[in-house]
């Protein structure tokens, strides 16, 4: 398997995952959920840090 390949398919799984921590969070009120939302946000900004680093 090519490296790009395996590294597109992390980047996947680990956006699928960011996204399900956000709407994980965001079904019930209370610190912990917040906390979940926000290790899910951080999780998709670093992605996109990464994606972007490419052309700066």
């Amino acid at each position: 398997m090519d490296r790009n390949v395996f590294y597109i398919i992390i980047k996947l799984i680990l956006f699928i995952i960011c996204i399900a921590l956000i709407i994980i969070g965001q079904s019930t009120v209370g610190k912990p959920n917040f906390g979940i939302m926000l290790i899910g946000l951080a999780g998709l900004l670093l992605l996109l840090y990464d994606y972007n680093r490419k052309y700066t």
